[in-house]
Formats: structure tokens, sequence, C-alpha cells
């Protein structure tokens, strides 16, 4: 585990609730989600990781294992790289454009 992550999870709390994952484990299990995720990419959501960081989180919770808290964690910071991976779409501006506020021509109507 690198120094980032054993830091991160020295705590002595799960990194969410519990609940938390089973909440994000049964909307990824709803027929409105996979409806859409079927539709968007052509196959169902794989949700077994939610279900397996819910008993982790758990076990964590009931009998403090290591093994169980490594596992959540590791999990937590592969999800939160995946979700950093990916680049903005819209560059982000300090200021608005010069023109901004400039009147649009009538040319741009049509």
């Amino acid at each position: 585990m690198s120094p980032r992550i054993a830091s991160w999870c020295d705590e002595w709390h799960p990194p969410r609730a519990c609940t938390d994952y089973w909440s994000e484990w049964k909307l990824c299990r709803s027929i409105r989600n996979l409806y859409h995720h079927y539709y968007t990419y052509g196959e169902t959501p794989s949700c077994a990781q939610w279900k397996k960081d819910y008993k982790n989180c758990k076990e964590w919770e009931r009998t403090k294992s290591m093994v169980a808290k490594e596992q959540l964690c590791i999990s937590e910071h592969e999800r939160m790289a995946k979700k950093q991976k990916h680049t903005p779409v819209w560059k982000m501006r300090n200021s608005p454009p010069p023109d901004w506020n400039s009147p649009i021509e009538e040319e741009n109507f049509k």
C-alpha cells in the first residue's frame, strides 16, 4: 500500500459510512440505472465492487479486521483515482472573454 493510502487509512473509521456503500449498490442495481447504463455503454454495470465494499465496511466496523480495512481503502483509492483520471471537457477561465457583452449581430440569428 502506498504511503498516501496508508496515511488516509490510518483513521479508526471507514472512509464513508457503510450505509453509503449499500445505497450506491442499490442505486447501481436499480432498473433505471441498469437501463441507462445499458443504453449508454451497451452492457450492464458491474455493481459487485459496491457490495464487496459494503461487506468489508461492515466487517471493519464489527471486527476491526485489518484485511477488510486495507481492501476497502485500496478500493476507495482506486475509485478516486479513476474519477480524477479524466480531464475536464471545458477549460476553466479566470475571467470572461473581452467581448462577452457585445451586441449579437443579426446574421447570427439566422
